[in-house]
């Protein structure tokens, strides 16, 4: 193959990100890149020598790309990662050196939308780790800079119930993946501008999902995929800092049970969604868990509307925080008739 990729290329436009939590260098030599990746994360001024990984993106004028884009093509071995976005756009991941370097036709390095919801999350996914940030299988709502991290197995109802709070005034931070960091002894959770995905049936609490705005993922899978901002009332947060965990159980008969769990239920309960990493990663990664399990939290066993189940969660959420001197511990309600709890 030779130097698919041209290591050597000229990528002259370097700027430097704060993705997640941690700091990304970018070079590439397209302004459509720069102005997607300003939009994904935040600019940095941080002045260490190190980033904490680097992306080298570089576009061939030599190649052309059509649209639609194809299924984006993932593959490892080892340490090394290699995603394939069409016959002219891949992108190689080296985990141990922290570095990305990718070549992309001048279309695919233009449909900024597409970086911004798929290529950036995608490529974040895949370093995270290794950049010392935990990709959680969580969803994450927010209100006055404090974070609710709602966890959960497909089907649990993360997606519905995030809307559902962030339509009561919660800011959106993720629905299914929140990225977490600890830099310098601060915790904090953080989102990107990927799609929401919702169940079908959801059209049944939200009647704005039946119309145009929304759309199939591909065809045959049973998802919607949408903008949240796109949904009356929902508006996006980038990051927060989290205040609680909940751990989420659907029941199929109307119910709001919550009981308190362990440290070690609720390392076991996260670590068991997390990519497989090398050991240098896994060690960072379960300090940030450590930091994570020590906030409130809990099990929901929950089920019926998920306006009524997220207007008890916000009720709790708002104890979380009128309690937060004692981080340990999880509040008893104000009202305790509005919550059943299990020992």
């Amino acid at each position: 193959m030779g130097d698919f990729l041209r290591k050597n290329a000229c990528t002259p436009d370097t700027q430097l990100y704060l993705a997640a939590g941690v700091t990304c260098e970018l070079s590439t030599n397209s302004t459509a890149i720069h102005a997607a990746a300003r939009q994904s994360f935040f600019l940095s001024d941080d002045s260490r020598e190190c980033p904490d990984f680097f992306l080298k993106l570089w576009v061939d004028q030599q190649i052309r790309g059509v649209q639609p884009w194809p299924k984006p093509y993932v593959r490892g071995l080892d340490h090394l990662v290699y995603l394939g976005f069409d016959a002219g756009s891949s992108i190689a991941v080296n985990l141990i050196a922290k570095s990305v370097i990718g070549r992309v036709s001048p279309q695919f390095a233009d449909d900024g939308d597409y970086w911004k919801r798929v290529v950036f999350p995608m490529l974040l996914s895949v370093i995270a780790g290794a950049a010392g940030v935990v990709e959680l299988h969580c969803a994450c709502v927010a209100s006055g800079g404090d974070g609710m991290l709602l966890a959960g197995p497909s089907g649990s109802g993360k997606s519905t119930l995030a809307v559902a709070l962030a339509r009561m005034s919660f800011g959106f931070l993720s629905d299914d993946r929140t990225f977490c960091s600890d830099q310098g002894g601060e915790l904090a959770a953080w989102g990107l501008l990927s799609d929401l995905k919702l169940r079908p049936e959801a059209g049944k609490w939200f009647p704005e999902l039946k119309g145009p705005s929304s759309s199939k993922a591909e065809e045959g899978k049973p998802e919607i995929r949408l903008l949240p901002e796109n949904l009356s009332g929902v508006q996006r947060t980038r990051r927060c800092k989290p205040r609680c965990l909940v751990f989420l159980e659907r029941s199929d008969a109307e119910a709001f049970l919550v009981r308190t769990i362990s440290k070690e239920e609720a390392t076991q309960r996260l670590e068991s969604d997390l990519m497989a990493e090398v050991p240098e990663t896994r060690a960072r990664q379960s300090a940030v868990i450590v930091r994570l399990v020590g906030l409130p939290r809990a099990l929901l066993r929950y089920g019926g509307s998920p306006w009524s189940v997220a207007a008890k969660l916000a009720e709790y959420f708002e104890e979380i925080r009128r309690t937060a001197t004692n981080p340990t511990a999880f509040p008893l309600p104000s009202d305790s008739s509005h919550f059943s709890f299990k020992s």
